[in-house]
């Protein structure tokens, strides 16, 4: 039996892996590129797949790391890569199918079936904000009007863990580091972060991995439903 917490007035929720499966979301709209280039150049997808895009994503952000913090662009600079990469640079294409991805990454995004029912339950006694390093607009996925505060560190140019983007979020949310409690699925960007500003975390373990780390969350929780037994 968890010890209910008291004197919260804010809740900050982390969005990909929290909210949704952004695993799931990502590779889906990156199917939805690969349909969109065999229709436009057959060839260039007979010598692509989704863990290629992925790889050379992965890449271009580490190479743009400190230059910019802008996820729609580095997701285009990451197109304009790969048709590099196969010997079809095409600028053109590149701004397409980014176009074809966000579509989809933000329209076709799920939240897991525990999410709204909570959210919306706790949001009848609590001010909610969105903290992430992530750029899942809110009004775009399905969660219009659900949060007080949206804080995307590419907006701000400070990522999780830093205590500096959880500030942010406190001035926002209009309390102290004692009446928010931040959730997040990462022990590194969530609950090492949030200690680190002074403010308490519950790790949302969903598929209750065991934690091999010395970073200890306040609450460990395998259900966002869960939120409703911890606090009043």
């Amino acid at each position: 039996m968890m010890t209910r917490l008291t004197g919260m007035k804010a809740i900050s929720f982390d969005a990909d892996g929290t909210l949704w499966d952004f695993q799931q979301v990502m590779r889906h709209s990156l199917g939805k590129v690969m349909e969109a280039l065999e229709h436009l150049d057959p060839q260039a997808v007979a010598v692509l797949n989704i863990d290629k895009m992925i790889a050379i994503r992965n890449r271009v952000a580490e190479e743009l790391k400190g230059k910019t913090t802008n996820l729609e662009d580095i997701r285009f600079q990451a197109f304009r890569r790969t048709l590099e990469e196969i010997n079809r640079p095409d600028e053109k294409l590149a701004r397409h199918l980014n176009e074809v991805y966000f579509r989809h990454r933000f329209e076709d995004t799920e939240p897991f079936e525990d999410v709204l029912p909570t959210l919306q339950t706790l949001k009848e006694r609590y001010r909610l904000g969105l903290l992430s390093n992530g750029n899942s607009y809110p009004e775009r996925c399905g969660f219009e009007g659900i949060f007080d505060s949206v804080v995307f560190s590419q907006v701000h140019r400070v990522e999780k863990p830093d205590p500096a983007i959880f500030r942010i979020t406190l001035r926002e949310l209009s309390c102290t580091e004692a009446e928010l409690l931040h959730v997040g699925d990462s022990l590194e960007n969530d609950v090492e972060g949030a200690h680190n500003a002074g403010i308490r975390c519950a790790w949302l373990n969903r598929n209750q991995i065991q934690n091999e780390t010395d970073v200890v969350p306040d609450y460990e929780i395998h259900s966002l439903a869960e939120l409703l037994d911890i606090l009043p």
